[in-house]
């Protein structure tokens, strides 16, 4: 058997290094075990944002992924439980073939390695993106908030996700010393971006609805991926993750084209509270900056802190949305004036 051994993050030092190897060889070791036969090879699947790791183990009956999750740092019960749940739906996510919540390992079915980021253009976005607001309906419509399955996205998780562009981005990252009326604004700012969300109808929010998460696939497309983060939310957040991607841009007329019959099927499907089109657009306007504000300073931590450098040059793309946005609404014009004035010439 030819193994292939990968890690993503930084090495600070000999431990670090060894703590990996040695959680490979625990993965060799339980595949062993769960396989009826040894697979030919095990390889790297892709590369991952939190402290997951994937493998694509190939045998005589085709391709499988492993989940590599260290129990000390990830909680691999909602992705199992989620799985199911979405399955449910008739959403095409990965099914559990094998579990070891002991050791963090999960044996997944192969959903591919063609992502919609690396398949849409003009030829393909619109097929490709009707597959996959068809699957953000089912979810949104099919999934229960009463359940309990889920957690809620209240204020203060609205709250602390903003707090990592303040946090991350504009203090650690660009190094900037905030004045108090700075600091004001966007506490102010952050306020106006919480209200919006929560008056929003709340549905079940994949939370990672964009182009490195879904996969093309021949049957049931798209192929779901990272949805162990999910929670009871706003109504245009995933919508808006997928539209108003952090790595991808389209016009924004054809976005809003493409949100507003996104309203329609969620209408002809039941869904109460859709408000006018005007009121569904502010939704989803500032329901991106709060997305687009997060993942710069997720983007900035992961650098910073992880050691991943990989995500710096998706920022600009998406405080541009931000700015861009933020002259739309007139309550947004002092952030418009943050960023233009003091982050844009950094």
């Amino acid at each position: 058997m030819a193994f292939m051994l990968m890690y993503s993050g930084s090495l600070p030092d000999g431990r670090a290094e060894h703590a990996v190897d040695r959680r490979y060889k625990l993965m060799l070791n339980w595949l062993s075990h769960v396989l009826p036969v040894a697979p030919h090879d095990v390889a790297p699947a892709s590369g991952d944002a939190s402290f997951r790791r994937y493998f694509r183990v190939r045998g005589d009956d085709g391709t499988a992924i492993v989940m590599d999750a260290p129990p000390d740092k990830v909680d691999c019960r909602p992705f199992v439980a989620l799985a199911a749940a979405f399955r449910r739906l008739g959403l095409q996510v990965p099914q559990v073939l094998a579990v070891d919540l002991e050791q963090g390992f999960l044996l997944l079915s192969d959903l591919g390695d063609r992502q919609y980021l690396t398949t849409l253009s003009e030829a393909s976005v619109e097929r490709l993106y009707g597959d996959a607001l068809a699957g953000l309906v089912r979810l949104q419509t099919g999934g229960d908030p009463e359940t309990g399955l889920l957690p809620p996205y209240d204020a203060p998780l609205l709250r602390r996700e903003l707090e990592l562009f303040r946090e991350w981005y504009l203090v650690r990252h660009l190094g900037l010393r905030l004045q108090e009326d700075e600091h004001y604004l966007l506490d102010e700012t952050f306020a106006i971006l919480g209200a919006s969300a929560l008056e929003q109808p709340q549905v079940w929010v994949h939370r990672d609805y964009h182009s490195r998460n879904l996969m093309v696939t021949e049957q049931h497309n798209p192929g779901v991926l990272d949805f162990q983060d999910a929670v009871i939310g706003p109504l245009t957040y995933d919508l808006v993750s997928l539209l108003r991607d952090c790595y991808i841009a389209w016009p924004r007329k054809r976005v809003e084209a493409w949100a507003l019959g996104h309203r329609e099927q969620l209408r002809e499907h039941g869904l109460p509270d859709m408000e006018d089109d005007a009121t569904f657009l502010r939704w989803f306007d500032l329901m991106g900056i709060q997305r687009h504000l997060k993942a710069a300073g997720i983007f900035a931590r992961l650098n910073i802190r992880d050691g991943k450098p990989g995500y710096l040059g998706d920022i600009p793309r998406t405080l541009n949305y931000v700015w861009e946005v933020c002259g739309r609404y007139g309550e947004l014009t002092g952030l418009r004036k943050l960023l233009q004035e003091r982050v844009m010439p950094r």
